[in-house]
């Protein structure tokens, strides 16, 4: 094994090693105390069971992982890669063809594996504990869209980056730098309408209270908002979300039917204030800069490494490829993707308790996104009391008694 071989198996080992580490320290931090701020939300009784939850998730997660690595390492130190890439020269489709192929295949091999790990988690896992809706029909037909988006839109777009690569020489980063960012504003605009609804019904909030209620309040913070839509989440899950996508016409606010049913007018007022200080508070536009930023360097480094012998030889591969070049340069760049996902869920983390904040000033009450919260909790079987470490490494979100707390001590 030569050096890049080194940083990449010492990198996986590390997150691996890391992750292990915090869920174990996740785990020692249950206590079967309710936490004094959801006393009066929380009866004994399912508050060990959203413990148990835990505990069974982390351990389904922990043999996940464990063989998601093992495969890896298998098929890398068996050579896999290299007899695929012969596999796939031998119908001399090109580089573009080829890498086509060669991707999905991966792709497809990493489906088969983790598809029994899915399924177990929807029809046991979460059905044990009461979330599960989903039938096997949904479920297939789930997989079948997946399966066609990737193909109608994942396709095109690697054979952009691949085709570029191979032709336009050192100019070729910022070519696929330009076609990724517009790729992704693209689907940032489409999404809403043409994507989302082949997963699920979007349904207009009936005129009435709450829609008057809403849309008052959008009015107020100068918010332009068409419509709010109802989605019917309950047809997969009995988990209650919410959530706000899109640009200018086209964005849209949702609101699962779970949550609908769950919380009080003045409480989901609070947590659509919440969501629509995302948007005001520039969230959406800062994390879309970040990753057209990101994926500028990232397709600059690429571009030194994509024909680097040493990088080929890593993965005992005899010939070089643009195609197996990303792929084995995606892996050596896990390390700084590593760090770079940890301060973006800080960031991230950040902006939920700005959202909080903006909430609670717009609509002048604390009490309502407070009270949501604790039912979101509750219903969701949120574990109250992460440690730190499982915090830092996991959490895009604040853990929600800090967030309740900070929210108490608002002024």
């Amino acid at each position: 094994m030569n050096w890049i071989a080194w940083i990449i198996i010492s990198a996986l080992a590390l997150d691996f090693l890391l992750h292990l580490i915090a869920d174990i320290a996740n785990l020692k931090q249950l206590s079967p105390e309710i936490p004094k701020a959801f006393s009066d939300t929380y009866d004994a009784e399912r508050y060990a069971r959203s413990q148990e939850y835990l505990k069974v998730n982390t351990t389904f997660a922990w043999w996940a992982s464990s063989l998601d690595l093992l495969i890896l390492l298998c098929f890398w130190f068996g050579h896999g890669f290299s007899y695929l890439d012969e596999w796939v020269r031998t119908y001399q489709l090109g580089p573009v063809g080829s890498g086509l192929i060669y991707v999905s295949v991966l792709g497809l091999v990493k489906l088969i594996f983790s598809l029994p790990f899915s399924v177990y988690s929807t029809f046991v896992i979460e059905e044990r504990f009461g979330f599960n809706k989903t039938t096997i029909k949904t479920f297939i037909l789930d997989l079948i869209k997946s399966l066609f988006l990737s193909i109608l839109l994942g396709a095109p777009l690697l054979a952009g980056i691949l085709y570029f690569f191979e032709v336009a020489g050192p100019d070729a980063w910022w070519y696929c730098w330009l076609v990724l960012t517009g790729f992704v504003l693209l689907i940032q605009f489409i999404a809403p309408t043409w994507i989302m609804p082949l997963f699920n019904k979007f349904t207009p909030l009936d005129d009435g209270e709450l829609k008057e209620m809403i849309m008052n309040y959008a009015r107020s913070i100068r918010f332009s908002l068409q419509n709010i839509f109802i989605i019917d989440g309950s047809k997969r899950s009995n988990k209650s979300n919410a959530f706000f996508t899109g640009f200018g016409k086209n964005k849209r606010i949702a609101l699962f039917d779970t949550l609908v049913e769950q919380l009080t007018n003045e409480e989901l007022l609070g947590v659509l204030a919440h969501e629509m200080g995302h948007y005001k508070k520039m969230h959406v536009w800062i994390n879309m800069a970040i990753g057209i930023g990101y994926s500028g360097v990232m397709f600059y480094l690429l571009s030194f490494f994509i024909s680097y012998e040493g990088l080929f030889q890593a993965f005992y591969m005899k010939e070089t490829s643009v195609y197996a070049g990303m792929l084995f340069f995606g892996m050596l760049f896990s390390p700084i993707e590593f760090f770079l996902g940890l301060a973006l869920q800080s960031l991230s983390r950040y902006h939920e308790y700005q959202a909080d904040r903006f909430a609670v000033s717009t609509t002048s009450t604390t009490d309502a996104l407070i009270s949501a919260l604790k039912k979101l909790s509750v219903q969701n079987l949120s574990n109250l009391t992460p440690h730190p470490m499982y915090v830092f490494l996991n959490y895009s979100h604040p853990p929600v008694l800090q967030r309740i707390q900070r929210l108490g001590n608002e002024p």
